[in-house]
């Protein structure tokens, strides 16, 4: 509780470290910040949903496969612009969102391994829907209380 009242009272003493300080040095304003959420947040919707009108093209199964990952690669990193790249990575990466992260990520690769490589066309739709009930499960973990409910 001392350590917050010297902050908020501007008494803070103690020195950052580099990298502390190279990323304070290089922010965006709030402004800017929310500007590039949102345009990456909409064209990851954009590309999720165009390559979801490619899936019923013939062989659109290798399009669908990579604009949908690609939409929600592109509505994850979103959030980079309103917390930072670095605090979203310790985010990710904490016990309590750890394996709904690990899955999410799994399932990016194995979708993009069976659509790609792997040419099966049942297998990339399976992934894409564990895809997007990973990408749920890991968005519901940043909601409190909502952990306890899955």
């Amino acid at each position: 509780m001392e350590k917050l009242r010297r902050v908020l009272s501007g008494q803070d003493d103690e020195e950052q470290g580099l990298t502390a300080q190279v990323l304070d040095a290089s922010t965006l304003s709030f402004n800017t910040r929310l500007k590039w959420f949102a345009i990456c947040f909409v064209s990851g919707i954009f590309f999720s949903i165009l390559g979801t009108g490619l899936l019923w093209l013939p062989g659109g199964i290798k399009l669908f496969a990579v604009f949908y990952t690609f939409g929600n690669i592109a509505a994850l990193a979103s959030t980079c612009f309103l917390m930072g790249p670095v605090k979203q990575l310790k985010k990710m990466f904490e016990t309590t969102r750890l394996l709904a992260t690990v899955i999410m990520l799994l399932c990016f690769v194995l979708t993009l391994c069976a659509a790609l490589w792997w040419h099966k066309k049942g297998l990339a739709v399976l992934f894409c829907i564990l895809q997007f009930l990973s990408m749920t499960w890991y968005s519901l973990s940043y909601i409190p209380y909502a952990r306890k409910m899955c």
